[in-house]
């Protein structure tokens, strides 16, 4: 009987060591191997991605559950299509719900599930923008401001806000440093600048943990084509219909294009960086690109040199020059954009 006990007090003591050994090591493979903070380590965690079916939100899934999140996709399909996210409708770990950010109670619900939540959905035009102002506004800001409250209501551990470069205007000095005025020239950067107020505002008054990325110029698979699409794949559609490209003024106005692989990596280096909490970010490359320049190696690249190139009257809202400084993302976030314009290009053009 003794040496029964004995053997039942030393095999307890051993199995505890075994589950405190394996906790122990899971802590190490998530936090220094995987990257995770420790707010991370448990069990799977919900994110909810507003817009997860759009174009930067569609590649944000991808990367999120790749890392191991339980994702949970808030689309009112008004810009998203269900081809971005189709692919993951087997999974037990992602869910699909067609809805709006202006909808209180759908938001609150939704936020009461979550974790996390990484805030993409918008109007994100800047000539549709200047078309319809007061639906850029109700959209871009009373949706915002939806998910805020309910995230404080919730107590979510972090919110992630897609902000813009459009916030700067005509910068008067390049590259662009999150510290500079902030001085929009179009209906779509004022709405990103107030919500923006608004989720530092939350942080500063409630204690939400938010944190801010201003995207530069995003472009890669996925993006849709219709009239208000960026210039690449404006470009691509053109070359494709072998027709002349349409350049908005002189082409010498200057972009940071980043790839939107990368940015869907920014999405998860603010969700879990231990220092960016009340932060904002500029998320580009730091490379300067004329519009012409663009033209011209999409040209190259495609083999279609001989495509003319045409310029019609600039449009209200666009800036002139626009390059972010990446430095306070690289140092805080570790961010570190990985894919060079021309590569992305090829690779698009491959796709297309």
């Amino acid at each position: 009987m003794i040496i029964s006990l004995l053997f039942g007090s030393v095999y307890c003591v051993i199995l505890e060591e075994i589950v405190i050994f394996r906790f122990v090591l899971l802590v190490f493979v998530k936090v220094y191997v995987l990257g995770f903070s420790l707010f991370s380590v448990g069990d799977c965690l919900r994110v909810l991605i507003t817009g997860g079916a759009g174009f930067i939100g569609s590649h944000t899934v991808d990367r999120f559950l790749a890392e191991g999140f339980d994702v949970v996709v808030l689309d009112n399909l008004r810009s998203g299509s269900l081809d971005n996210v189709r692919q993951h409708f087997s999974r037990a770990d992602f869910h699909f719900v067609r809805g709006d950010v202006r909808d209180a109670g759908l938001v609150r619900s939704l936020v009461g599930d979550a974790d996390f939540v990484v805030h993409l959905a918008a109007l994100v035009s800047v000539p549709e923008s200047m078309k319809d102002p007061a639906l850029t506004f109700d959209i871009n800001v009373n949706g915002t401001l939806n998910l805020l409250k309910a995230c404080v209501d919730s107590s979510i551990k972090r919110f992630v806000y897609a902000s813009s470069c459009a916030v700067y205007g005509n910068a008067e000095e390049l590259p662009i440093k999150e510290d500079a005025p902030a001085k929009p020239v179009s209906p779509y950067g004022v709405s990103k600048l107030g919500a923006e107020r608004h989720v530092l505002k939350f942080y500063e008054e409630f204690g939400l943990e938010t944190v801010c990325l201003r995207y530069f110029n995003v472009y890669g698979p996925r993006q849709a084509l219709n009239e208000y699409s960026g210039v690449i794949t404006q470009f691509l559609n053109r070359i494709k219909n072998d027709m002349p490209l349409v350049i908005f003024g002189n082409g010498e106005q200057t972009r940071d294009y980043v790839h939107v692989e990368d940015v869907a990596e920014a999405n998860l280096l603010a969700l879990k960086g231990s220092g960016a909490a009340g932060e904002i970010f500029n998320i580009g490359t730091g490379v300067a690109t004329s519009i012409n320049r663009l033209a011209s190696i999409l040209l190259k690249i495609a083999n279609k040199e001989h495509l003319k190139i045409q310029h019609c009257e600039a449009r209200k809202g666009d800036i002139k020059h626009s390059v972010a400084d990446v430095s306070k993302a690289r140092e805080k976030l570790g961010y570190n954009p990985k894919i060079p314009l021309e590569d992305g290009l090829r690779k698009l053009l491959l796709e297309n």
